[in-house]
């Protein structure tokens, strides 16, 4: 590896921006779960970037909310000071998204014309960048599924965005940890995804695509009790494949009781990680055990918003965890 190589730096930039994704997806927990979303009914990438500034501007913004469904069907007689709160928390998981964009791009820039980024990792870097690019459309076209039939954004343009943002924050996770292997060894090779951990991985994936399904269909107030649903264990729906994908109640039960299918994958990426590292395998243990705790307090106290940001906030640092477990158990010397 050649002395202008800077994996180290690269690194530390890495995990920062994984960061700043985290964040964004904390914000973007609060932005649905305050009903903020539909707020803003345009897309300016770049003159968005600044909220309304005079009274005119507010009007129009407003007047453009009271076209849409949610307003007419939902809001009707909303404040304009009530509008300006909902149009804050869009506003500002907007701006977090062009932030991370600079923070992203820009320092890339820097690294590539200084030719400090080690072979290897430019494409990867470059793939990272584009798919955050793609995550701005998706997130567009999630907003634009709510604006002309429906009172709420598709849950499965949801699921897409959501976990199109925690495969990003995985993936800086895992540039980041390849990186800091290099620096401490010049020959060190990047970490290989087996299939094993890969089938782990899925098990996973699906909770949290389960989750955003709960969140885009406001599954969660299905039900406040908790092992039973409405004291039943299973609820009178019947099981069609519209059902499974559609019916609050169905997904709410598949979403519980699938965590715990998840929570062995966990378990058992835990003790394949603690072989390495085993920093690694408390982290997924903390950061798993605290979601179940979490989401069972969520629905028991009929979706507390407090209480669901912080389910979904230590979902992305379940993720986090498991980015990090995954990439002990495919070191290779």
């Amino acid at each position: 590896m050649s002395d202008t190589m800077r994996p180290r730096a690269i690194s530390n930039w890495l995990l920062f921006v994984a960061g700043l994704v985290f964040l964004m997806v904390v914000v973007g927990g609060i932005t649905r779960l305050t009903e903020s979303g539909l707020s803003i009914t345009e897309w300016r990438p770049i003159t968005g970037a600044l909220p309304p500034l005079t009274q005119a501007q507010w009007e129009r913004a407003f007047a453009l909310y009271q076209a849409t469904p949610e307003y007419q069907q939902i809001n009707r007689g909303m404040s304009l000071g009530d509008f300006k709160f909902i149009f804050f928390w869009e506003w500002f998981h907007r701006l977090l998204g062009r932030v991370i964009g600079l923070a992203f791009a820009l320092p890339l820039a820097w690294f590539a014309v200084r030719r400090q980024i080690p072979r290897g990792y430019g494409w990867r870097l470059t793939a990272l960048l584009l798919l955050g690019g793609l995550q701005g459309a998706i997130g567009w076209w999630m907003v634009a599924s709510g604006l002309s039939v429906r009172t709420d954004v598709s849950h499965f343009r949801l699921a897409v965005h959501l976990m199109t943002a925690l495969f990003i924050m995985a993936g800086l996770i895992w540039t980041s940890l390849d990186l800091r292997l290099l620096a401490r060894d010049a020959n060190a090779r990047p970490a290989r995804l087996g299939g094993r951990v890969m089938l782990l991985l899925i098990a996973v994936a699906l909770q949290i695509m389960l989750g955003a399904w709960t969140a885009g269909l406001n599954a969660g107030l299905a039900a406040n009790d908790w092992p039973l649903m409405n004291g039943r264990f299973f609820p009178e729906v019947p099981v069609t494949v519209r059902t499974l994908t559609n019916d609050p109640f169905l997904i709410h039960w598949t979403h519980r009781w699938w965590a715990w299918v998840a929570a062995v994958a966990l378990i058992v990426l835990a003790r394949i990680a603690r072989r390495s590292d085993r920093r690694a395998s408390i982290a997924i243990h903390s950061a798993f055990g605290t979601q179940i705790l979490l989401g069972i307090a969520t629905v028991m106290t009929g979706v507390n918003i407090v209480l669901a940001v912080l389910h979904q906030a230590v979902g992305a640092l379940v993720v986090a965890s498991a980015a990090w477990g995954a990439h002990v158990a495919g070191r290779r010397r």
